[in-house]
């Protein structure tokens, strides 16, 4: 499944709630999984570790869908041609 069939997938089973729900609330809702993921990245619970993985993407791809944007477009526009900044991959920005 590429992006954009995953946003599409998530919007058959979640978009007709998130509308309900609202940008703000649903941001809300990833916001909350980012945290998380955070608890799991510090854990050995592989399997933990993939579900808040997927769980975020999840939350991403219904927030990007009530707003209008299609997640795999606009990441092949920003990073389809290597770093955004230095346009160079791996990235040769100088590190700050």
């Amino acid at each position: 499944m590429d992006i954009s069939e995953f946003q599409q997938q998530i919007e058959r089973i979640y978009l007709i709630r998130d509308r309900e729900r609202g940008a703000a609330r649903t941001f809300a809702w990833l916001v909350e999984e980012v945290g998380e993921l955070s608890r799991a990245l510090r854990g050995e619970n592989r399997a933990n570790l993939e579900e808040e993985f997927s769980d975020v993407f999840a939350w991403l791809a219904s927030l990007a869908s009530l707003v209008g944007v299609n997640l795999e477009a606009v990441a092949s526009a920003r990073y389809g041609g290597g770093c955004p900044k230095c346009a160079s991959t791996p990235c040769s920005c100088a590190v700050a």
